[in-house]
């Protein structure tokens, strides 16, 4: 029962992760995407620590924890890697995405983010030592073609002064970053107080983008008629997401959770298209195919001996 419950929560998770991208290119048509990002994380950041304080903090946690030896002491060291995450998931990430989803539709977007897992693989493989199989090849071989075709539409002709290409190449970037996160993650994946972790990194990224926003001089009004979308956002797509997801990986396993990771992807799609009415493309819908079997391909594991990746690519700072 517990096995079901942990592919309910993954599922739920990446729908999360998936409807975003809708709603995100919605609000991007009255607000900027800094403080779009801002607000998300911040808020975020705020329930987080909200539910760490309220009754159902240790519900969670033992929820979370009931089957696994997790550390209760965050150290030093610790912190300093909340601080790079935050920076990296919190920050960079989410600016380089909201840019780049401005100039793209939602449907290339959610399609993109499948990089992720392509940057994972790769720093994997030199961090942890990973062995690649010849699945694993063919696996990255099918991201790759369906992001540079995604990308380029299959037009080369003058990329850098096409809007669609940047877009698209923002998208990329912010997947590496939101991977790097990933891949830092693991060293505090064994911590109890996850809640407390991720209520650090959403809050100091909201806070450090204010402080960019200040400097700048941005005005950080919100329409009113935008609200709600911004609090589904946050509340939704990042805060409750995180602690499914890391529910879903406590139960299943990491290559279980990979394994879904591209019902991100599709549900991103989906929605864009019934939300926003954008269209798929034969490119799309043929590429797009190709990159979430490439996925599957690489977390795939006909035996399910053990996790043989050491991370899945999804976590708990995505506006995705």
């Amino acid at each position: 029962m517990n096995r079901i419950w942990g592919y309910i929560s993954g599922i739920l998770a990446m729908f999360f992760f998936g409807i975003s991208s809708p709603i995100n290119k919605i609000m991007l048509y009255e607000m900027d995407p800094l403080v779009i990002a801002a607000f998300t994380y911040l808020i975020a950041g705020i329930f987080l620590f909200a539910i760490r304080l309220s009754p159902l903090k240790e519900r969670i946690l033992d929820f979370i924890n009931h089957d696994s030896n997790s550390e209760i002491f965050i150290s030093k060291k610790d912190y300093i890697i909340i601080l790079l995450t935050a920076i990296f998931s919190s920050v960079i990430g989410p600016i380089a995405f909201l840019y780049g989803l401005r100039q793209t539709s939602a449907i290339d977007a959610s399609l993109l983010l499948n990089t992720e897992v392509l940057f994972i693989i790769f720093m994997s493989f030199i961090i942890f030592k990973d062995i690649l199989k010849r699945k694993d090849v063919f696996g990255i071989f099918l991201i790759v073609l369906g992001a540079i075709v995604l990308a380029t539409k299959g037009e080369f002709d003058e990329l850098f002064v096409n809007q669609n290409f940047i877009g698209s190449l923002l998208i990329i970037s912010a997947s590496f970053f939101w991977s790097v996160d990933t891949v830092l993650s693991k060293f505090l994946s064994n911590k109890r107080d996850l809640i407390l972790i991720s209520a650090l990194k959403s809050s100091i990224g909201g806070l450090l983008l204010f402080l960019i926003i200040l400097i700048i001089g941005i005005d950080i009004l919100v329409p009113y008629d935008l609200l709600s979308l911004l609090l589904f956002t946050a509340i939704f797509s990042v805060a409750l997401a995180f602690i499914v997801l890391y529910f879903a990986l406590r139960e299943i396993g990491s290559s279980r959770v990979g394994a879904i990771f591209p019902l991100a992807s599709l549900f991103g799609s989906v929605s864009a298209f019934l939300i926003l009415g954008e269209s798929f493309s034969i490119l799309e819908i043929i590429f797009g195919s190709l990159m979430l079997l490439g996925v599957y391909i690489l977390y795939w594991d006909p035996k399910l001996k053990g996790n043989k990746k050491p991370l899945a690519p999804a976590n708990d700072k995505n506006i995705k």
